[in-house]
């Protein structure tokens, strides 16, 4: 018998099966490896566009707001008496369970620290569903929001979604700007850069 022959007697077939096996996870692994970077990078280049909305209103920049009223965290809100008082109103229709409302907690905050003494800062729930996803929202979802994702701005649970059927446009969230005189000045929905947002309440609240 030759010396290959010998060799190849050696290795038992589980053996070699064994081998085939690790082969076969190593290439599995390493093309899930690739899979992952690939997808992260890809999603790294997604827009962060806002979380679909099954209420769409008709308002548009230019027209009149709609009057509201809401019990926020911090009293009510008015939108006819807050603009009385000579106080333009930024206006944010949220969804608790929304990532892209819960990212810009943390910029509407800073924009209300910077903001809030000239304009009235004012966030209303604006889904069905909870901050599960799927249960019915209730004011207990809109609490755990503020306490979960730190928001300093009044918010409000509207259970009627009244304020979603008025200015709802897009997505989770839609800012809307309101001028002193009860006009529309902006819209916009999804992740906004702060300074986008500022330069908007810049022109609002001179």
């Amino acid at each position: 018998m030759s010396r290959q022959a010998s060799k190849r007697a050696m290795i038992a077939p589980p053996e070699r099966n064994l081998r085939r096996n690790r082969t076969i996870l190593y290439v599995s692994v390493a093309i899930v490896v690739v899979v992952v970077i690939v997808a992260v990078a890809f999603a790294s280049r997604v827009p962060k566009n806002a979380s679909n909305a099954p209420i769409q209103s008709t308002i548009k920049v230019g027209d009149a707001a709609p009057d509201f009223s809401v019990a926020t965290t911090n009293g009510p809100f008015n939108l006819k008496t807050t603009l009385a008082g000579g106080k333009p109103v930024l206006l944010e229709v949220f969804a608790t369970w929304c990532p892209h409302c819960q990212r810009m907690a943390t910029v509407v905050d800073g924009l209300f620290s910077k903001y809030g003494s000239n304009v009235a800062f004012v966030g209303v729930s604006g889904s069905p569903y909870g901050i599960d996803g799927s249960s019915p929202e209730t004011q207990q979802d809109v609490i755990g929001f503020q306490q979960q994702f730190h928001v300093a701005y009044p918010i409000a649970f509207d259970p009627d979604l009244t304020v979603a059927h008025l200015y709802l446009q897009g997505g989770y969230p839609t800012f809307v700007l309101i001028d002193k005189s009860g006009k529309v000045t902006y819209i916009n929905s999804g992740e906004i850069a702060q300074g986008d947002l500022a330069k908007a309440l810049d022109k609002l609240s001179t």
